[in-house]
Order: structure tokens, then C-alpha cells, then sequence
């Protein structure tokens, strides 16, 4: 089989989801940069891989996909190398809930409304920021209540939901309030240097001049 390509910015968290499953899974692949945020918009080579205009687009093989979900899903059951899923129905299940909520209550807010309104705005909105907190607060309660016993968010083995969190949460921290935030949860805290210390964290981060 030839070799993946994954098409997005390498600061891109959801990009980073699927580097770190292609990087657990051992496979070698091919990150062509797509800056969605150009002054001329998305390229318009890029919509085929993409029609929402949106990163990630994956292709292997002439098989194409988008959402980041589906294509870490492809890469763990498509690639040789350690499972990336739990194979029974209930942990699965939980596994997803975990990856669902990530996406639909962490993303926006630990990510655009805690982190990059503080690192990039020169006028904060604070009130964003302080609703951003609070959602933030909301979804640690809520994962460290699903969070199994052991080193990993399934229990004893690294699944598709610490992949998924990793980036999210490691956006977040870059800010102190996030840093204040995390540490109030003591046993997403010590997950979260579980797996920043991984090679395959390191190995999907972006690149430093």
C-alpha cells in the first residue's frame, strides 16, 4: 500500500488527532500544508479533498476522506500496529461519548474562546473568556467522571479518545488560565503528562523554526 496523505496545517488540532493515530499505529505518511486562513481563501485545488473547505482531508491509496473521526477510525483498522479501539460494545460506546464531547463542548471553548482569545487577540474579551472557562470546567467535571481506572482515558489501554483529547487539551494549556484550570482535576492532570510525554506527541507538534 502506498503512502497516506493527510492535508492540513500542522498547528491544526483535529490535523494533530490524526498525526498522533498514524504515529501510534507506526505508519509513515505525507503532510501537505493547507492554510485555510490565506488572504485568498481556501485553495480551490483543495475543495476536492475537502468541500466544506475544512482540515483534515486524508487520501490513501486513491481512497479519500474528511472528518477527523472517520479517518482515525480508517487508520486503526486499516494499518497494522496496536489497536486503537476498545472491542467491547459498552467501552466503545463510551470511547465515542468521550470523542463527542470533546468536539462539541471542549473544542470551542478551551480552544478559540480561552486560548487563542488570550495568545491572539491584543483586546481580549474577557467575559468570552470567562464563559470559555467555565464550559472548559464543565467538560473536565464531566471527563474525569467518564475516565476509567488506569494510565489511559479508556483504562489500561490508549484509545481513539486520548488521541482526540490530547491536542485539544494541550491548545488549552498554553495559557495560564488553562494551566490553573487542569490542575483541579488531578487525575486528567497526571493523564495529560502520560501522554505529552509520548514520541508520538512530540512527533506531531508543530514545527519550530
Amino acid at each position: 500500500m502506498g503512502k497516506p496523505v493527510v492535508y492540513g496545517a500542522d498547528y491544526s488540532v483535529y490535523v494533530r488527532i490524526v498525526r498522533l493515530a498514524l504515529e501510534e499505529k507506526g505508519v509513515e505518511y505525507e503532510l501537505v500544508p493547507v492554510d485555510v486562513f490565506a488572504a485568498d481563501g481556501v485553495p480551490g485545488w483543495y475543495l476536492e479533498h475537502h468541500p466544506f473547505g475544512r482540515i483534515p482531508a486524508f487520501e490513501h491509496d486513491g481512497f479519500r476522506l474528511f472528518e477527523t473521526s472517520a479517518i482515525a477510525r480508517y487508520i486503526d483498522e486499516g494499518f497494522a500496529g496496536p489497536a486503537l479501539q476498545p472491542t467491547d460494545a459498552r467501552a466503545r460506546a463510551t470511547m465515542n461519548q468521550m470523542i463527542g464531547l470533546l468536539d462539541a463542548y471542549a473544542y470551542r471553548s478551551m480552544v478559540w474562546d480561552v486560548a487563542v482569545e488570550r495568545m491572539e487577540k491584543p483586546a481580549p474579551d474577557e467575559a468570552l473568556i470567562a464563559a470559555g472557562l467555565q464550559r472548559a470546567a464543565a467538560t473536565l467535571r464531566v471527563l474525569s467522571s467518564l475516565k476509567a481506572q488506569g494510565s489511559w482515558l479508556m483504562g489500561a489501554e490508549l484509545t481513539l479518545a486520548d488521541l482526540h483529547a490530547a491536542p485539544i487539551i494541550g491548545y488549552f494549556l498554553k495559557v495560564a488560565e488553562g494551566q490553573r484550570l487542569l490542575a483541579e482535576f488531578p487525575e486528567i492532570q497526571a493523564w495529560w503528562e502520560r501522554i505529552a510525554s509520548r514520541p508520538s506527541f512530540a512527533a506531531s507538534g508543530p514545527a519550530t523554526n
